[in-house]
């Protein structure tokens, strides 16, 4: 008997979770018609300073890009960096891409800083960190992405 009802409350929360999944990602893609937007952010960083950046991302702007999935701003967050090296003028150190719920989202970010004050108390340490993430920086472009139909 204590097999069978825990194989029952093993397949609810399965239940559960499955349609909380399904319910986040209703809320992701936003009102019917709203398409996801996406945007590409290059970072350049100076020479020999690209790992102190992308710990400086990881500590103090990571965790507030993942808050905006939880919450359904964002859909979702992804990093890249490439592989071999390109020209200086053509040279990136990290992509990040944000894919917002809409394009009325990627412009309303009246709840970041709300996310910024409960993840960092230390406000101090995280301007200064903050500012430190961006004197690295050579370079940051932001790309807003458009789909191109290819199959019409």
């Amino acid at each position: 008997m204590k097999t069978r009802q825990r194989t029952n409350v093993l397949r609810a929360a399965a239940l559960a979770a499955a349609v909380c999944a399904v319910g986040r990602l209703a809320i992701a893609q936003g009102a019917p018609g709203e398409a996801p937007f996406t945007v590409d952010y290059y970072y350049k960083a100076r020479w020999g300073q690209a790992d102190e950046f992308l710990r400086l991302f990881k500590k103090n702007h990571y965790p507030v890009l993942k808050k905006q999935v939880e919450s359904g701003r964002l859909v979702s967050v992804s990093a890249v960096r490439p592989r071999y090296h390109a020209t200086e003028d053509g040279r990136w150190d990290y992509r990040v891409t944000l894919v917002f719920r809409s394009v009325a989202a990627a412009h309303d970010n009246t709840g970041e800083d709300a996310i910024v004050r409960q993840l960092y108390p230390d406000q101090e340490t995280f301007r200064r960190e903050e500012q430190r993430r961006f004197e690295i920086l050579e370079g940051h472009w932001d790309v807003p992405l458009v789909p191109v139909e290819l199959e019409r």
